[in-house]
């Protein structure tokens, strides 16, 4: 047998065995799908047809991204600002709480979490709504699970993110997010929506806002004080040490 014969062969046992065309994988590694497949299976979600739609694409530098992200440039706090653009958020601040006042207070009251804050996370988060990725949640999570990066966290949010597009009947190719899946104002991943998102619209702001201020709400009851509140938000001392820097610039 011919080295192109059997190489063909080879190519059609995979396709057979996943059901997808290979060419939708481009140049990921097709082989560690199957698996991901049968998982999503068992959780009840038939993802083949997601695998198989024209919008589907691998991120093969996914990796990469998380470890060129602001945390791990930055060594010290004013580094770690530059990279935010946090002068220029900071300019900004005092407009996006005039603009929504009257839901910053509505959350602050309910929640028991200072407006500037919730505004501050806005403003890092998606700089007050203008950014919210450009990249796809599901593309994302696949290809943090296709290239072997936190596998386990991909697995779980990939679930999480189809109950929650199938709950809302979202199409979930017309989703936008960061690198990390991380989607609308509040950059929530799909278990943060899940559990801590207000409201159906994930890009009205006046959910975003309630949904900060729930979320933060909920950890500061639990770790008793608002900084590890937003700590848990990002696990990195910076952004929390960010976040609250730019609250302390509201003059409103």
């Amino acid at each position: 047998m011919t080295g192109s014969r059997l190489k063909a062969l080879l190519v059609y046992a995979l396709l057979t065995l996943i059901t997808t065309p290979l060419l939708a994988f481009g140049t990921s590694k097709p082989n560690k799908l199957p698996t991901l497949v049968n998982y999503m299976q068992e959780k009840g979600f038939d993802i083949n047809p997601l695998l198989e739609d024209s919008r589907f694409e691998i991120y093969e530098d996914i990796a990469e991204r998380f470890k060129k992200s602001a945390e791990k440039k930055s060594h010290t706090l004013d580094s770690y600002k530059r990279i935010l653009g946090f002068d220029s958020k900071a300019r900004q601040l005092d407009q996006f709480i005039e603009e929504h006042s009257e839901q910053l207070n509505k959350a602050e009251q309910q929640y028991g979490i200072s407006a500037s804050v919730i505004a501050a996370i806005i403003g890092i988060e998606s700089d007050f709504g203008r950014n919210i990725g450009s990249y796809n949640p599901f593309n994302a999570y696949v290809s943090m699970y296709a290239n072997e990066y936190r596998q386990e966290f991909a697995k779980a949010q990939i679930v999480e993110l189809l109950e929650f597009t199938e709950r809302h009947n979202i199409d979930v190719f017309e989703l936008k997010s960061s690198y990390a899946g991380a989607m609308a104002y509040a950059q929530f991943i799909p278990y943060s929506l899940n559990k801590w998102f207000v409201g159906d619209d994930i890009f009205d702001m006046t959910n975003n806002i309630m949904s900060v201020a729930n979320y933060l709400a909920y950890f500061k009851k639990r770790t008793g004080d608002i900084e590890t509140a937003v700590l848990r938000y990002n696990p990195s001392s910076l952004y929390t040490q960010a976040v609250l820097d730019l609250a302390k610039q509201a003059r409103l």
